[in-house]
Order: C-alpha cells, then sequence, then structure tokens
C-alpha cells in the first residue's frame, strides 16, 4: 500500500487517536496551543525483525493524529549500531533509515546525534570524529549543535556523545566550545521567548537508575554514558535563564519526567522499544507529542503506537 493511500485509510479510523491535551487549549482564557512536535528517538532501524515496518507504523501514526504535528524532532540511534559494525553494514542501516523517512514521511525533520550512530569502533577506517561527520551528514545536519527557530519557541539542539580523553568509547557532556555556545545562545534568546532543549542523552533523569543492575554494596552507581554527567552545570546556567522550559531525550528507551529548578525533564522512551521484542521493562515502543503554548507552558504525552 502506498504511502499517501494508507494515510487516508487511517484518518477515516482515526477518532480514538486525539489527546486530553487539545481539550485544555480549548478552554476560554486556557494558553493558546502555537506548536505541536512529535519527538522520536531510538529507532535503532536494521534490515531484520520488522524494524523498518514497525517504523513505518510509528511515521503513520504521528502523520494521522487527529492534529498533525507541525514538526518531527529525531534525537538520534537510528541505526541499530553502527559503531560495532564495519563501513559497509553501517551504510545499509543508514540507507533503510532514509528510504524509509523519505518514503514515509512528509514532515519536517530537525536530528542530533546518538552513541549508536556513529561508525568508528575497532578496525574501522574512520575516526570518532570522522564517524560523527557521517552520521551527521545522514540527517543533513551541517553543524552537531545548533539552534532551531520558530516565531514562538526556540529549539536548542545538543551533542552529547563525547570520545574519552583515553580514547575509549564515549561519555555524556557538552564539550567546553559547545558549552560556551549554549551559553551564549541562551543568554542572546529574549527572555519572553521560551527554549526547548534536546540532546540524545539526558541531562537529567530518574529513569536511568533502573537500566540495568546497577545498585552494588548498598551504593547506586550511574555510567557517565547514561547520563550527563555535567548535569549540574547545565542546571546552573539554566537558572539563568528562566525562559528553558523543557529538555527532552532518549537514549534509555524508558520515559520519566523530572521536574528541577523549573525546568522539565523528559526522557521519551524509543521507537524500537526493546529493540524491537516488544516493551523495555514498563515502556511500550513509541514517541512522545509535546503541545507548545503561548505563554510558555506545555504537555508532553508518550504514545505507544
Amino acid at each position: 500500500m502506498q504511502r499517501r493511500d494508507l494515510l487516508r485509510q487511517l484518518a477515516l479510523t482515526a477518532g480514538g487517536l486525539s489527546l486530553p491535551s487539545l481539550a485544555n487549549a480549548q478552554k476560554p482564557g486556557a494558553p493558546k496551543r502555537v506548536l505541536r512536535v512529535a519527538h522520536i528517538t531510538d529507532v535503532h532501524i536494521q534490515p531484520l525483525i520488522g524494524a523498518a515496518k514497525g517504523f513505518e507504523r510509528c511515521l503513520h501514526h504521528i502523520q494521522s493524529l487527529d492534529v498533525k504535528p507541525d514538526l518531527i524532532i529525531n534525537s538520534g540511534d537510528c541505526v541499530m549500531d553502527a559503531h560495532k559494525r564495519t563501513p559497509h553494514n553501517a551504510d545499509k542501516q543508514w540507507k533503510l533509515f532514509n528510504e524509509v523517512l523519505k518514503s514515509e514521511n512528509n514532515l519536517p525533520v530537525i536530528s542530533c546525534v546518538g552513541n549508536h550512530d556513529i561508525c568508528c569502533e575497532g578496525d574501522s577506517f574512520k575516526t570518532f570524529e570522522d564517524g560523527k561527520k557521517w552520521a551527521m551528514d545522514e540527517m543533513s545536519m551541517h553543524k552537531r549543535y545548533y539552534s532551531h527557530d520558530t516565531d514562538q519557541w526556540r529549539f536548542v539542539m545538543l551533542d552529547s556523545v563525547q570520545r574519552k580523553k583515553d580514547g575509549s568509547w564515549y561519555t555524556a557532556h557538552l564539550d567546553d566550545e559547545q558549552y560556551d555556545w549554549l551559553k551564549s545562545t541562551l543568554k542572546a534568546t529574549p527572555d519572553d521567548k521560551p527554549v526547548m532543549v534536546i540532546s540524545h542523552i539526558p541531562i537529567l533523569a530518574a529513569c536511568v537508575f533502573f537500566d540495568g543492575d546497577n545498585s552494588n554494596n548498598g551504593k547506586w552507581e550511574v555510567p557517565g554514558s547514561w547520563m550527563h554527567t555535567d548535569a549540574k552545570r547545565i542546571s546552573n546556567l539554566f537558572d539563568d535563564h528562566k525562559n528553558v522550559k523543557l529538555a527532552v531525550s532518549g537514549h534509555i528507551h524508558l520515559t520519566d519526567r523530572v521536574d528541577y529548578n523549573g525546568v522539565s525533564y523528559c526522557c521519551n522512551g524509543a521507537v524500537s522499544g526493546r529493540w524491537w521484542f516488544g516493551k523495555y521493562q514498563h515502556t511500550e515502543a513509541g514517541y512522545a507529542i509535546i503541545d507548545l503554548y503561548d505563554d510558555g507552558s506545555f504537555t508532553n504525552t508518550y504514545i505507544s503506537y
């Protein structure tokens, strides 16, 4: 079935896909919804186990909502595993991801890079920087961190994934160059323009405590690859800019919301769920719909497709 035909058919039966948050926007005196964003993350596509068909279903579901999103934000890990594969294998994964996105989606997409998108492991000819640049090219990204503006909101896209100093895999933080850019970008943003921050790895999250067996000898241990090691520095910066309202991420494949010091941090599950084998712990395969309002408020609703 062609994408447009399927979307038309889905639209006829989409009465059950409306979101409760829309009703609130219609009440007299209520804040006005100015943007609707679909947040997808951790697609982990591969040419096996029906991943491409699952991604298609997700995109169809997004575009068949009663109120269609204005934008898709993709926060990385598009492919199953580029960094542990040969460039030839990684290329096959990227081609499949982009084929599905091109044929099954007609919404604008902005992206950031995830750790699984970077081909550089083992005997690969690519360095970490080359692998990240390759992923950026596949996602049509001109910069590894950047801002995207609408009339009402500013989106700040970050690069969470940094090579460790000892040359081993990666850790989650902003390098100094990127932090300085973020600092200047927030300073240049008008105080009355709300900001939404997007990163692959959570800046701050609760679900990281449940991703694996990481309680040993009575102590919680959260690896630096699971959550930003510079969360305190970033949250201190956000404290200087009260228009930073929301920070979303993926990476953990679980959902949570942490409200800290005026900023809401939402980890929004995974399109692939448990890497295309059902739900991961309590979280179904899905995506988030984020409604943004003119007063800087928002709703973040996770949807299983």
